[in-house]
């Protein structure tokens, strides 16, 4: 038996149906991973994306197997879709940040419309940090193009239109400045001072079903550098 698993999912308030509606695949599988099967690896890093656990805690004999990332390696975890990134780790990562939080999306509805986040973005702000956030231009080719490729059309610019007026309050504060842009996005970018979330985009598919990296900038490794550096251009454009 699978403690750890179990003691997760009753954490996380999941049951066997649910998990196997989230991760598509027959609830007895996830019976048999709780009695002590092991997951393939795409399953395991699902499923502890799902409830918010290391994989190595969940399943400690498979640790030893994965490829580790090298000293002085950035990306620390890699989500499978951007549903599977809970709230909480949404939430812990905005908190934490103490000198700049910046967001580089199109709409970013799915955290703007989520209360507890905008709350969390003016209590930084509150505190001195510096927020930015930068949200594509409605009216822009590329944001139609964007709805065209997923198959939403002109609900895009309505999603944007949206956060704006949500955002509306937030904007207002001395170390808030939100900005349009008109570009041709390949990711979206989460800053929280030198963590990134990064949600590279899938062409034909929403970015709630692509997935996250969460990479932390070093001196010694350029990849976040690279993203840092791209939020940059594109803001000086905005």
């Amino acid at each position: 038996m699978n403690a750890a698993l179990r003691r997760a999912l009753m954490s996380a308030g999941l049951d066997s149906a649910d998990v196997a509606a989230r991760l598509d695949v027959d609830p007895k599988t996830v019976e048999q991973w709780c009695a002590g099967r092991l997951p393939y690896a795409r399953n395991r890093a699902a499923l502890a994306a799902l409830v918010g656990r290391a994989e190595g805690e969940l399943w400690p004999a498979a640790a030893h197997s994965r490829p580790r990332v090298p000293p002085g390696g950035e990306i620390l975890t890699i989500y499978p879709h951007r549903w599977a990134v809970p709230r909480e780790t949404w939430l812990r990562h905005f908190a934490g940040a103490e000198r700049e939080i910046g967001i580089l999306a199109y709409s970013a509805l799915f955290l703007i419309e989520d209360p507890g986040i905008l709350h969390t973005l003016a209590d930084r702000a509150r505190e001195g940090v510096k927020v930015r956030l930068l949200l594509g231009d409605p009216e822009s080719p590329e944001v139609a193009e964007r709805g065209e490729s997923e198959g939403v059309g002109d609900a895009m610019s309505a999603r944007i239109r949206n956060a704006l007026a949500l955002l509306s309050p937030l904007a207002k504060m001395a170390a808030v400045e939100v900005r349009l842009h008109r570009t041709a996005l390949y990711n979206s970018i989460y800053r929280a001072d030198d963590d990134l979330l990064i949600n590279p985009h899938v062409y034909g598919q929403p970015a709630a079903t692509a997935p996250v990296f969460h990479v932390r900038f070093t001196v010694a490794d350029m990849l976040a550098a690279n993203y840092l550096e791209s939020f940059e251009r594109v803001w000086t454009g905005a």
